[in-house]
């Protein structure tokens, strides 16, 4: 059976437009998925990256309008300036941890609820009760939002020490078990390709 590991950030504005692609394609594959929530700044000082507010003008325009153009292509509703980013993406990222430890809903279905609470409903993902309601929504005890804390704080730890050893350096960054390693909602189709054999 064939394996991805996917190593995301709840801030991340990609992983969003991910949607649930990815799933889809382990789906139709009979493949498993582990996910990896982890600091995407933490990741980025330590692969070469370039937190968004740092980067160069002509990098950010690009950045705007792409991200609207993914969007739009997606049909996703999307806020270019949410109210509440960046914020703090530990406690989105803990109870996402929980969740797949406890198991018994949509881990998939989890991660878009956090993405698009933040990129399309303005909503603040630190706050108790937005994560709350996503673990809810994806079938998940909303309890698990305070369960856990030190082993998702030493989880969220590991997944990013795991990151840079295996080469990730951006959200959403999907790696599969022959190691074929795939950057971006944008490569969701080169993902499928290989465990299809094709590539």
């Amino acid at each position: 059976m064939a394996h991805i590991d996917l190593f995301f950030s709840t801030l991340s504005p990609y992983a969003y437009l991910a949607g649930n692609r990815a799933e889809e394609v382990a789906a139709k594959h009979n493949a498993t998925i582990t996910y990896k929530p982890l600091d995407i700044m933490a990741l980025f000082a330590r692969t070469g990256g370039t937190a968004p507010k740092d980067r160069h003008a002509s990098r950010v325009e690009y950045r705007a309008q792409e991200l609207v153009r993914q969007a739009t292509k997606l049909g996703l509703a999307f806020n270019l300036k949410p109210a509440h980013w960046p914020t703090n993406g530990a406690p989105s990222s803990y109870a996402f941890i929980a969740a797949q430890n406890a198991g018994g809903g949509d881990l998939g279905k989890l991660m878009f609820a956090i993405t698009r609470a933040v990129w399309a409903e303005n909503k603040d993902i630190a706050e108790d009760g937005v994560v709350r309601s996503c673990l809810s929504e994806a079938g998940f005890d909303p309890a698990l939002a305070d369960s856990g804390l030190l082993e998702g704080a030493e989880t969220y730890a590991a997944n990013l020490e795991e990151a840079v050893e295996r080469g990730v350096f951006g959200s959403p960054f999907y790696i599969t078990d022959r190691d074929q390693r795939f950057w971006g909602q944008d490569r969701i189709d080169d993902l499928d390709a290989v465990l299809a054999g094709k590539m």
